[in-house]
């Protein structure tokens, strides 16, 4: 199966790099055609530019810089998203990737009417996403309801892809993470994915 896996953290050291270290291995084992995305080395611009946004409800979006992006995703049929959850939501790099490469045309298509826009990933199977978080669990769930969960399941597979999987693991408190639970979720990635 080929893989996408978009890591989403500026610091080399931290958890997020080493969950995806980990993934990496764990699903390269398993047969996955791995393609590794690290947004902060690829030097990704999250900003949408001028031209994109004007083209969004044009006969063709303008996707001149970024093809390989948009080709990357369209051909993946499991994607892998490690990021850090913060403010309990994306990082603005992650966000941007979200904005320019899942774009009209190749993500999704408008609808005439404008309304319900119409899924064009069907190649993608699969999402399976890890991210940390510094709150306790209960905030996550209780209080904010899970909004980084939501707006992946529904928002972005449920307008842009059909019949897609979908796998979460969030590692709370990860500010005070020890080795032992660190390890722990490791164990917990290998089991779920």
């Amino acid at each position: 199966m080929k893989c996408l896996v978009v890591l989403t953290h500026p610091l080399k050291d931290s958890l997020c790099h080493h969950f995806c270290d980990e993934t990496v291995k764990h699903l390269t084992a398993k047969g996955y055609e791995i393609t590794l995305l690290n947004l902060y080395e690829s030097d990704f611009e999250p900003a949408l530019k001028e031209d994109e946004r004007r083209s969004y409800y044009a006969d063709q979006f303008d996707d001149s810089r970024l093809k390989t992006d948009i080709q990357q995703l369209q051909e993946a049929e499991s994607l892998v998203l490690i990021f850090p959850t913060w403010w309990f939501g994306f990082p603005a790099m992650l966000k941007g990737w979200f904005d320019r490469v899942w774009a009209p045309g190749f993500a999704y298509d408008h609808a005439k009417d404008l309304g319900a826009i119409q899924p064009r990933l069907n190649n993608l199977k699969e999402v399976k996403v890890v991210t940390t978080l510094g709150s306790p669990w209960w905030v996550d769930l209780f209080i904010l309801c899970q909004p980084v969960k939501k707006v992946l399941k529904i928002a972005l597979l449920g307008a842009c892809t059909k019949g897609c999987k979908f796998q979460m693991l969030s590692f709370y408190k990860s500010e005070d993470a020890s080795i032992d639970r660190v390890e722990a979720f490791v164990n917990k990635i290998k089991a779920k994915f």
